[in-house]
């Protein structure tokens, strides 16, 4: 597995939280849209989500401010 640095992917989001939750939700999706590209076990969906995330390819934003 590459180690992308953390400070990159920060960048990207306002959170470690949230960095979770993106490159999750978007592993899952890639996975239930193409099942077959990740059998072989070369690249892990989430370390695809990740590269994504600081290609730009993947983009985060807040929709709303807080909880009430």
């Amino acid at each position: 597995m590459n180690k992308l640095p953390i400070n990159q992917l920060m960048a990207k989001v306002d959170s470690k939280y949230t960095l979770v939750i993106v490159a999750a939700k978007s592993a899952r999706q890639t996975i239930d849209r193409n099942p077959e590209s990740f059998s072989s076990g070369k690249v892990h969906p989430v370390t695809h989500a990740l590269e994504d995330l600081v290609a730009d390819k993947l983009v985060w934003r807040r929709t709303r401010d807080g909880i009430k």
